[in-house]
């Protein structure tokens, strides 16, 4: 099929994904506008516990991206009894995932002022950090069954359930945060209660809409509880965990770039925090892109259509270097425009401004990067991919923010250009690797 088609098909797939993934950003950028207005020792309360939370919220994410393979290769082969088996035991991999970080959380928490931030914040930090940590369940279990949905090509109810629970997370927020309508003002705290409470109700409504519909009914598990075959688990967790360990390796030096922050002072970690809620949210149509791409390559592979794929890869890359150009637009042009919407600090602007810049320049090497990778995790390619992504970001890209900040004295902006460079580094390392497993299997 020509490259126009491929490409009208998988933009069919990754709009509501797309969409549904920047809904979900929206989640965070309320809290960071809201709890911004509260004052710059609350946002940079945000980043640092933001820092911490994503690390086991990423590495999570990436194992469950294993449904989403698992699924769609099902689908592509005609075998629903194997798409059951991958939903529920991805829903048995969010839950054990999800408790096991709820309780090492509880651990750390009498140790958060050991990460070297400022005393006013960790103050804060707690309640906030407990309270987060606790919706890491409902938000694991949704993501669970979205990805299970997106599989089976049914993006589209998830897609209004999780805009949805952000439209209700937004109210919560104003109603929790500034005490509205008769509640208490409990500022922070109230913004990681309306998370929890829009978590828990977007994971009831996507269980509901998947028992109700008759249409999946083949497709989702007769018994949710039926104990799990160690088989299964395991083929799960080869293509999960390879791919946590890779996202782990890139959202884990942007955390680690969010600790660096903290030498610098408030000024830089909120300069930070806003710089890189921008920049996510701005990852968010990639990303969605790249979720239709490991369908995609993961239902034709499971279909056998093995000359079909070049031109799903190749309709993947120029996809998602359009979109990266168009992101990059975004931050070049009207980076102040973001920065003010955040806070009325001038001093944060300005940083702010300076830092979305650096965005600007990466965008185009994410873009192509996360797009690559997920078409290798949709042909079962995860190991080779994770080594090239520590090695881009934490022997390449993590010094390099290091020494540019702290030898250089560039300080936030050093810290950022570092993270550039690692995305850049695995730009033009995963694809070559995809191209390189695209000939092998035309040879095969």
């Amino acid at each position: 099929m020509s490259l126009l088609t491929e490409s009208k098909i998988t933009l069919r797939l990754a709009l509501p994904l797309m969409i549904g993934q920047l809904s979900q950003m929206l989640l965070g950028v309320t809290d960071t506008f809201m709890v911004g207005h509260l004052g710059v020792t609350e946002l940079a309360t945000l980043t640092f516990v933001n820092s911490i939370f994503y690390l086991p919220f990423v590495f999570s994410l990436g194992l469950l991206t294993c449904i989403s393979v698992h699924t769609a290769h099902a689908r592509g082969g005609g075998d629903p009894t194997a798409a059951r088996s991958s939903c529920r035991n991805g829903l048995y991999i969010a839950i054990a995932v999800s408790i096991l970080f709820i309780g090492l959380s509880l651990v750390l928490l009498p140790f958060l002022d050991r990460f070297g931030q400022p005393p006013a914040v960790v103050e804060i930090s707690r309640s906030y950090f407990t309270i987060l940590m606790v919706s890491l369940l409902p938000a694991l279990a949704s993501l669970a069954l979205k990805n299970h949905a997106d599989a089976l090509d049914r993006p589209w109810p998830p897609f209004w359930i999780f805009l949805g629970g952000v439209l209700l997370n937004i109210l919560l927020n104003w109603i929790m945060i500034y005490g509205k309508w008769g509640f208490p003002e409990l500022g922070m705290d109230g913004a990681a209660w309306a998370t929890l409470i829009s978590r828990v109700l977007i994971v009831v409504a996507l269980f509901v809409w998947l028992e109700t519909n008759k249409s999946l009914r083949d497709w989702v598990p007769y018994s949710w509880f039926r104990r799990p075959l160690k088989a299964d688990l395991l083929a799960h967790a080869r293509i999960g965990l390879p791919a946590s360990f890779q996202m782990l390796c890139e959202v884990g030096a942007f955390s680690a770039a969010g600790f660096m922050m903290g030498r610098f002072g408030e000024i830089a970690m909120a300069a930070h925090q806003i710089a890189i809620t921008c920049a996510s949210a701005a990852f968010m149509i990639p990303l969605g892109l790249s979720m239709a791409l490991t369908v995609r390559t993961g239902s034709v592979a499971g279909a056998g259509e093995t000359a079909r794929l070049r031109a799903v890869v190749q309709s993947g890359w120029l996809l998602a270097t359009a979109f990266g150009l168009l992101n990059a637009a975004a931050f070049f042009f009207a980076g102040s425009y973001w920065a003010a919407q955040f806070t009325n600090d001038l001093t944060v602007i300005s940083l702010t401004v300076a830092l979305l810049v650096i965005v600007g320049v990466f965008q185009l090497f994410d873009s192509v990067q996360v797009a690559s990778s997920s078409m290798l995790r949709g042909l079962h390619d995860t190991r080779i991919p994770a080594v090239m992504g520590f090695v881009a970001y934490w022997l390449i890209g993590l010094p390099v923010a290091m020494l540019l900040s702290w030898h250089w004295r560039m300080e936030a902006r050093g810290v950022w250009w570092g993270l550039a460079a690692g995305l850049f580094v695995a730009c033009v390392t995963l694809g070559p690797r995809l191209r390189q497993l695209l000939r092998r299997m035309e040879k095969i």
